[in-house]
């Protein structure tokens, strides 16, 4: 693993994407700090939604932008490291590098995103008055979890997404089935029961809740649900490695 490769890949995928317009880098936070306006004060103020059993103005912005910052974290990561091979052939077929460690840059450049929309989500909480409370702690262990069952995904999805190109589409695609099939935008005290019960077995409900529960419930996080899903992410990791040992001449060909 090159980990100086890998930094200066992360420091790229901030700097770059956004080169030659006059803020650059800042409008990798820009967008989710729009997000984050709009959740708390307009569907707050505005539209008037409210969080079922809560009398506070700003409890269903929270708990959507909450829900929707841990998401896109997760989300983006997946995609992105699905078609990392594709989208930077351009590096991996004139430098040779560790294809099995290099989507990571995908990861910390999605984290260092997340820590700044979180802290201006945290800063949010207390000036509104809804207060941070110590299980706020919790929050590294749950991002930690949650990142590693992206990474894992996304790697065993790009070893295939090389040889037939249009997984990315379908990923895309079966990301937006996922968002909604998961209580982020609802409730998951308004599904009926037997959804309830199906619901345990979406990885992604377990950091989400998770989430909800530390900001929104004032509760602890289901850590038996997050040892789960963590052991699964080192499961579908290893699943990842054992495939891309046996693939990785046929995908350095095929990118």
């Amino acid at each position: 693993m090159n980990i100086g490769l890998i930094l200066e890949l992360a420091k790229r995928d901030i700097t770059e994407k956004y080169s030659g317009s006059t803020l650059g880098a800042l409008w990798n936070f820009i967008y989710p700090l729009v997000d984050i306006f709009i959740f708390t004060v307009i569907f707050a103020n505005l539209m008037g939604s409210r969080l079922p059993g809560s009398s506070s103005v700003y409890a269903y912005g929270f708990y959507l932008t909450s829900g929707v910052v841990a998401w896109n974290a997760f989300s983006n990561t997946v995609l992105r490291t699905a078609t990392v091979f594709l989208d930077k052939k351009h590096i991996i077929t004139k430098v040779k590098v560790d294809l099995s460690s290099f989507p990571l840059y995908i990861a910390i450049s999605e984290s260092i995103t997340f820590v700044v929309t979180m802290g201006v989500f945290l800063f949010l909480l207390l000036i509104s008055g809804y207060g941070v409370k110590p299980l706020v702690l919790f929050v590294p262990l749950i991002y930690l979890v949650q990142q590693l069952f992206a990474y894992s995904l996304g790697f065993l999805i790009a070893i295939f997404v090389v040889f037939v190109r249009d997984l990315r589409e379908i990923i895309r695609i079966a990301l937006q089935f996922w968002f909604w099939f998961t209580p982020i935008v609802y409730v998951y005290d308004i599904l009926p029961e037997y959804v309830k019960k199906i619901m345990i077995y979406n990885p992604a409900f377990t950091f989400i809740h998770a989430y909800h529960s530390v900001f929104i419930y004032d509760q602890s996080p289901d850590l038996k649900a997050i040892l789960f899903l963590c052991l699964l992410s080192f499961a579908i990791l290893l699943c990842a490695g054992i495939t891309f040992k046996k693939l990785e001449r046929d995908v350095r060909d095929f990118i």
